[in-house]
């Protein structure tokens, strides 16, 4: 409940604020696991994301933020559980993990950090684990900003990856990762302006 009225209480916001505009919401699946991988270039895009995937989505969020009590619990409310950056974090993987086997949607910005400059930096390999250890279907998205108020920003889901050129092989994490990232890099070439 808490999620659906924060959902719909940020999506008004953000009209207010910016011109989205929202292509390939039509390669979400509607049913089963997914994991949606996007570029991360604003502290604002797991709510632009949330917001426009038309599926209840889950995000990792740096453990730093679930310290503070009010912040905490308001995220956890909305899906999102601790990761501890910087290092390899089971708890954060298991959770993950749980909620692909559950049938959700999972959110990942595999760059870890915002990018400072809004290119596209390189992925951490943890995309690249749910992909392989889960039957989620990997979506690219671009964020195509600048957060500006009232200018557009494009939020752009790609279609599912098939990450044909891997089969026969047993990539790592980081490969697959590193598919994903090109698949958001062809996204941001298409429609960046």
């Amino acid at each position: 409940m808490v999620y659906k009225i924060a959902k719909y209480t940020v999506l008004i916001v953000c009209k207010l604020l910016f011109r989205i505009k929202v292509i390939g919401k039509e390669n979400l699946p509607k049913n089963g696991p997914v994991i949606v991988c996007s570029n991360h270039i604003s502290n604002f895009d797991p709510p632009v994301v949330g917001i426009t995937c038309p599926r209840d989505i889950s995000f990792m969020a740096k453990e730093e933020l679930f310290e503070k009590k009010f912040i905490g619990l308001l995220l956890r409310n909305l899906n999102a559980f601790p990761v501890k950056r910087g290092m390899r974090d089971r708890n954060a993987l298991r959770n993950g993990l749980k909620q692909l086997e559950e049938g959700h949607t999972l959110g990942l910005f595999p760059e870890g950090t915002r990018s400072k400059d809004g290119q596209l930096k390189q992925g951490l390999a943890g995309a690249g684990f749910f992909a392989m250890r889960s039957d989620a279907k990997v979506i690219p998205c671009a964020i195509i900003g600048p957060y500006q108020y009232f200018k557009p920003l494009t939020v752009v889901y790609g279609k599912p990856i098939e990450f044909k050129s891997l089969e026969g092989e047993k990539p790592s994490a980081q490969v697959v990762t590193d598919e994903i990232m090109e698949n958001i890099q062809s996204l941001l070439d298409e429609y960046q302006k």
